[in-house]
């Protein structure tokens, strides 16, 4: 055999076994699996849920449910309290929530129409809530409807309360002190829409379900108004 054939029967040495692992993917593989990722989309509604509440709804037992939640919980996607005999779970913060929306916006590429017409799609694209506000064409008309009324008004690092907009918001029903802070909200893309919402303004989001007018209500799978 000669020298040049010798060098090539011989395997060459993986690239993959020296390169290190990149950091997201064990994070990745956290939120991949089919359980963790359904538990992950049930907190992304920014309530504390307990785990029994979290199993029943990903369709498993509790100790398979106490298994998969811990295990997010030490990859810091979920924090737990405990609180008498129940443990409550949510997601650990707004980065988390952001980082599931935008794979949801990739799982949507290419034609999705068809399955926001289906009969059990139809109430999560009119009104859903994501970590604490709304989304759905219900969010992005919400987000509209402040910017034509001038409530909200565009800023460097997202989206500022008007004056007009913070006397309307306390008319609702908002506790003023609760409308602090000059970054109130800042655009987000809605994964089913394809336009923004208001991402982190749970103030207005609340005043439509919580306020006197009680505009919306909650339902097994979405806000609906």
């Amino acid at each position: 055999m000669s020298e040049t054939a010798s060098r090539r029967a011989r395997p060459r040495q993986s690239l993959a076994s020296t390169a290190p692992e990149p950091r997201f993917a064990r994070i990745a593989a956290a939120i991949g699996d089919p359980t963790r990722a359904r538990m992950l989309a049930v907190l992304l509604s920014g309530e504390l849920i307990t785990a029994g509440e979290i199993a029943q709804a990903a369709g498993v037992t509790p100790q398979t449910a106490s298994a998969h939640l811990a295990l997010l919980e030490r990859e810091q996607l979920v924090l737990a309290r405990t609180q008498g005999r129940h443990r409550y779970f949510r997601l650990a913060d707004a980065e988390v929530a952001r980082a599931l929306e935008a794979l949801s916006l990739i799982a949507e590429r290419g034609p999705a129409q068809a399955r926001w017409q289906q009969p059990a799609w139809k109430p999560l694209k009119h009104a859903r809530t994501c970590y604490g506000h709304l989304a759905g064409e219900v969010g992005v008309a919400l987000l509209d409807g402040l910017l034509a009324a001038r409530w909200l008004e565009s800023a460097a690092d997202g989206y500022a309360l008007t004056a007009t907009g913070h006397a309307g918001l306390v008319a609702l029903g908002l506790d003023s002190a609760a409308l602090g802070g000059t970054r109130l909200a800042y655009p987000c893309v809605d994964w089913s829409e394809r336009r923004n919402q208001p991402h982190a303004m749970p103030c207005a989001s609340s005043a439509t379900a919580n306020g006197p007018a009680r505009w919306s209500r909650r339902s097994d799978q979405s806000t609906q108004g």
